[in-house]
This record gives structure tokens, sequence and C-alpha cells, in this order.
């Protein structure tokens, strides 16, 4: 089978083409591919596949074998790669995902893709979206309970489910112990990204996320982009943000609309063949 491996500022990919639309088994292929030791390693597998209603379709499958509505990272590779491989031709174009048409646009600079805009939606508040249990008002800067304690956030839909903390220090925080608890909390009926953010100003703050089904990321798009919106209703940053991540930063603008969007690079590391 033939692949290419790429990658969004550290969050990396197994891109597959399958556009006859096959019979294929992704959850088992992600658990046997993304496996950083025997296999060719990533968070997730992408498929390309043909689409009905928009130019192509793509499904994300977990490292761990479940299935992603969305992901920002990957949908930034997804136009890096349907771009320079002619499956499309025009620099914007419409990507069908489980959680709507998603619209990236790459950026060129000396013929090469520079790095991609995409529109990715309206954020959605309503606990019953996310899904979080509670009352009917949104879960914007709500105490969790988490064992002896209670633990300040912001929960908020981004095509998956994102739940924001805001810390003094980051580096002081345990992503890979707080994470997987409040991912896996009684409140979140379907489990919740989580996201830890430290402010620096009104238009730059740092972020480390533990992923929903991957685990801790080296970038999350649609964490960076719940982020900037959280940040935004909790009136600490200002509409544009520029989220620092560990191997590069995107901007995130909510506009006045409701609309977010997110730009940033995104890079083809290599290509090859596996025998399965």
């Amino acid at each position: 089978m033939k692949f290419t491996k790429m990658h969004g500022l550290g969050n990396d990919f197994i891109f597959i083409e399958n556009l006859g639309d096959k019979e294929m088994d992704y959850s088992a292929l992600a658990i046997t591919l993304c496996h950083r030791q025997l296999s060719i390693g990533a968070d997730g597998i992408i498929a390309v596949l043909p689409s009905k209603v928009a130019d192509l379709r793509m499904r994300i499958i977990n490292a761990d074998g479940s299935e992603a509505n969305m992901c920002g990272n990957a949908i930034r590779c997804f136009g890096k790669y349907a771009w320079e491989r002619g499956m499309v031709k025009s620099k914007s174009f419409r990507i069908e995902t489980f959680a709507g048409i998603i619209i990236p646009e790459v950026i060129e600079e000396n013929d090469k893709v520079a790095s991609v805009k995409v529109n990715m939606g309206a954020p959605d508040i309503r606990r019953e979206a996310i899904p979080m249990l509670g009352d009917e008002t949104a879960a914007i800067s709500v105490m969790l309970p988490l064992g002896d304690n209670e633990i300040n956030i912001t929960s908020i839909l981004m095509g998956v489910p994102h739940t924001i903390i805001f810390v003094d220090d980051l580096n002081a925080i345990d992503v890979k112990g707080i994470g997987p608890t409040i991912e896996k909390h009684p409140l979140f009926p379907k489990g919740t990204n989580v996201n830890f953010v430290e402010v620096i100003d009104r238009n730059r703050v740092k972020l480390r996320t533990w992923e929903r089904g991957a685990g801790a990321t080296l970038a999350c798009g649609t964490g960076s982009c719940a982020t900037a919106v959280a940040a935004f209703l909790n009136e600490h940053t200002d509409r544009t943000v520029a989220v620092e991540l560990q191997y590069g930063e995107l901007l995130i603008e909510w506009a006045k609309d409701g609309t977010v969007y997110m730009t940033g690079p995104a890079e083809e590391s290599f290509s090859g063949e596996i025998n399965l």
C-alpha cells in the first residue's frame, strides 16, 4: 500500500488514497500503522476519498482506531496534499468531513504551498452539542469536579469537543496526567479533547493539548480554534490570536460573523510503500 506522511506543526498523519472508495477496515489499519515502534508511526491516518457533495472527502482515524469528525492540522495537510497533486483546480475548495463541509485555501510562495487558511465554521457553545451533561447554560468558566478538587473550564464544540483550562504556568502542568482524567470525565458522554492554555497578552497564547483518542500531541488545530474562542469569551484576548505550539504557531481569527479562520503551515515528510 502506498502512503504519504504529513504533519501540521508536529501533529502527524499517514495519508492513504482510496478514490475508488473500496471497503477498508480503517480502525484496524490505524492501530497497526500508527504504532511508532512497530510501523510508520503517526497520530492518525487520513483517508482521501471521493465525495458527491464536495471536491473530496476526508476521514480521520485516530491512533487508537477511533474516528474523529474533524482535525484542524489534518485539514491543512489535506489542502496541501490535494493541491500539489492536482486533485483540485482552485486554490480554495470544499472538503466533506463528518463535521460538515470545510473550505481550505492554499497560500503559495515561490510556487510552493507556504500555508493553508481554513474556514473552520462557527463554534457551538451549547452543552447538548458538545455534548456535556448539566443544565442548559453554556459551559463558559464553570467548575468541573475533579477528585477532591474543582477546576475551572470552558467547553466548546469546534467540529469536535474541546475543554479549555487557563493556567499560570504551562510548563508546570502534567498534561499526560490530568489530560486523560478530564477526557473521560463522566460529564462528557463522548469524551473531550483537553487544552491547557497560558495567556501571554491580548493577542498571544501558549497551548498544549491532550487529544481524545491520540494522547498528548505536538499541535492541535481545532484545539487552537477553540482556545481562541474561549480566550475571547473569558475576556483574556482579542478576536485574533497567535497560538504558540511546540513547533510553531497558528493564527486564529474569530470573525464578528461567528466564523473561525485558521492559518498555518502543512508539511510533507516522506512517501513510501508498506506491506500489510
